[in-house]
């Protein structure tokens, strides 16, 4: 595992975009800048990566655990992998194993991690989505923090990115879930 940098992103939410004040929400956001050891190979056996997640996924949760300062209530997860990478390498990054140590370190998650993955130049953004940890149809607490690192990803490397947050987004008012037919 070759990180070159990992960088964190704190944000504390006290009014919505249209000035309206709200209770206070923070989101914080880790970013780990990794070499991705099969930009420009086409490789079967992606196996090596799975385990990179999960070697990520404990320490980088546990600092934005202590960041938030109150419980996690949503997670979500995603890459921005380098031009010379593919789809499948961010995606080995991401799904196999990377939720258990985010849910050990949040103390559960029963919903499955939202997540989003994307080939991009450097310094482009992603999109990382958040859902509720435990309430899948919680309407309320889909969100999305857009991320970047300004020298990242290079052709070369892949950008995992792990977000919580503690709480719903700024003023929900679209439902509870799905509407019956």
């Amino acid at each position: 595992m070759d990180i070159r940098k990992t960088v964190f992103t704190k944000e504390i939410i006290t009014a919505d975009e249209m000035g309206q004040a709200c209770d206070q929400i923070t989101r914080v956001a880790a970013m780990a800048v990794v070499r991705n050891p099969y930009a420009g190979v086409h490789q079967e056996d992606l196996s090596p990566l799975f385990d990179v997640g999960a070697r990520l996924g404990e320490p980088l949760t546990e600092e934005l655990v202590n960041m938030l300062g109150a419980p996690a209530v949503c997670y979500g997860k995603a890459v921005l992998i380098g031009s010379s990478g593919a789809m499948e390498h961010g995606a080995a990054l991401l799904h196999p194993a990377l939720g258990k140590p985010v849910r050990a370190a949040v103390g559960g998650g029963k919903s499955l991690m939202p997540s989003n993955h994307k080939v991009g130049p450097l310094g482009g953004s992603v999109d990382l989505p958040l859902g509720h940890k435990d309430e899948a149809w919680s309407f309320d607490h889909i969100d999305t923090m857009t991320l970047w690192v300004p020298d990242a990803p290079r052709a070369d490397e892949i950008v995992l990115c792990i977000g919580l947050s503690d709480g719903t987004r700024v003023h929900p008012r679209v439902g509870k879930g799905p509407r019956p037919t």
